[in-house]
């Protein structure tokens, strides 16, 4: 059952003892959200909004005025810019915090299913929000929510600003709506249409799926049930301010969706929600979601059932949710094995190999704004964006794909052959020798002679680690 530790967490490193359990010690970590075990200074996401206000103020209102003619020195003040809000070490800074709750905290279970959470309600590469939103949006939005309710946790991320943005909801607006007749619109031919973005990602990503069998009609109804929901903006905060709802943005009337009606205004949004999260397709859906993320690429009606029956059970209570879905996860351990994903692959590199990562929170505690990061500050954004799988630039809203096949290219496959070899700069010189191996292979292999024996083709450590953390067995889980 050693795998079980790398399929629900990053594997044993090799100063913990093997849990004697596996089943309960993964379950004891699901209850409580424990505070962050990150020692450096945490930025709030109001913090780093603010540093994005300043460099998209600056550039907007500021650069490009004062540059127009002359494009060689907007590039060069653009650049200088970004060192001033930060835009070159926020990402970096996050991906520390993240890695090092995998590796570091006493709740690794818990934080792996927070990164799987985070990509089910993905932000994707988009308007800059990788750089100074989409790792404070997982931190206060998604953690926060994992002994939660899953209704709240949908609820709390539809209104989130990160999400808000990202969906372009601020740009839908009411048709029949106090802002539709405005003298404003018609002087600047702007008249209010609706954005279905949100609405149908609502629908599709966050709740039902597309099996539930909504129309485009649904679509619609929901997007005007979202109007009014927006940021509230400023000439000098522009799109920067808080959430809040514009009752002058919101349509009038009653909508329907999915067959039942709603009333205008803004408590139409939880009741909404309400229903769509305790629909039996989004129960089937998110079980899915974590049979897949967790055992297998093709899920079986056996293994989502007890998921189901735990969702339903508990009115949508993820400590409940999860505890099942481990529990199934468990009890399929030997049928399947999981290809791994670069990030959480690297993850398990960091964890088994001892490895030197994240970069401690001293080093990042030193940046100061206004300096290029050094080497070791950038390295965490650098080092996924070149495994393939930076988990806050996903391409598209659905977030980075479960399926294995995704991730199984000659291309991908040839960068973990890379950072296997390159994380070599990252051990400590104690663990340079043929015992720590065997420690680390005795801890996280149920045929740890076979793993060794192919290990001992190799003499150098280097060439050791980069067969083990690219064996099969090290590459499925």
């Amino acid at each position: 059952m050693k795998n079980f530790f790398r399929k629900v967490s990053f594997g044993i490193g090799p100063n913990e003892e093997v849990p004697a359990d596996p089943l309960n010690w993964a379950i004891n970590q699901l209850e409580e959200v424990p505070k962050l075990s990150w020692q450096g200074k945490i930025y709030t996401e109001k913090e780093l909004r603010k540093h994005y206000r300043d460099y998209v103020y600056n550039d907007r209102k500021v650069l490009r005025k004062k540059y127009k003619d002359d494009k060689t020195l907007y590039k060069t003040y653009k650049n200088l810019l970004r060192h001033e809000t930060g835009q070159k070490f926020w990402e970096s800074l996050e991906i520390s915090i993240r890695h090092n709750e995998g590796l570091n905290s006493k709740h690794p279970v818990l934080a792996k299913l927070w990164m799987f959470w985070g990509n089910f309600f993905a932000i994707s590469d988009k308007d800059m929000l990788a750089y100074y939103s989409t790792g404070p949006y997982h931190r206060e939005i998604i953690r926060p929510n994992l002994n939660q309710s899953f209704e709240k946790m949908v609820y709390d991320v539809t209104t989130s600003w990160a999400m808000i943005h990202h969906l372009d909801n601020s740009q839908n607006a009411g048709p029949k709506s106090v802002t539709a007749s405005q003298e404003w619109r018609r002087k600047k031919k702007e008249p209010a249409t609706i954005n279905e973005n949100h609405a149908r990602e609502l629908l599709e990503l966050h709740t039902v799926s597309p099996k539930a069998g909504y129309t485009q009609e649904d679509v619609i109804q929901l997007a005007y049930i979202m109007t009014g929901w927006r940021q509230r903006w400023s000439k000098s905060k522009l799109e920067t301010g808080n959430v809040w709802f514009n009752s002058e943005y919101h349509q009038p009337g009653k909508k329907n969706v999915l067959g039942k009606e709603y009333k205008k205004g803004k408590k139409s949004l939880a009741v909404v929600i309400k229903d769509l999260v305790n629909h039996p397709n989004c129960r089937d859906f998110v079980a899915e979601r974590l049979c897949r993320f967790l055992i297998t690429d093709e899920p079986t009606k056996q293994m989502k059932q007890p998921i189901i029956d735990a969702f339903k059970k508990s009115d949508g209570f993820l400590p409940e949710i999860h505890k099942a879905a481990i529990k199934v996860a468990f009890e399929n351990n030997n049928k399947f094995k999981k290809f791994q994903t670069p990030e959480n692959w690297f993850i398990q590199v960091a964890k088994i190999g001892d490895l030197q990562w994240p970069p401690s929170s001293e080093i990042m505690d030193s940046y100061e704004l206004g300096t290029k990061p050094s080497r070791k500050q950038r390295s965490p954004e650098r080092l996924l964006r070149n495994l393939g799988h930076h988990p806050y630039r996903a391409k598209q809203p659905n977030g980075w794909p479960d399926h294995s096949d995704e991730w199984i290219s000659p291309e991908l496959l040839i960068r973990r052959l890379v950072y296997a070899k390159l994380s070599h700069s990252f051990s400590k010189m104690e663990n340079n020798n043929n015992d720590f191996y065997e420690n680390i292979v005795q801890k996280n292999f149920d045929n740890p002679g076979k793993i060794m024996k192919y290990l001992n083709q190799k003499n150098r450590i280097v060439e050791k680690q980069t067969l083990l953390f690219n064996h099969p067995e090290f590459l499925k889980s």
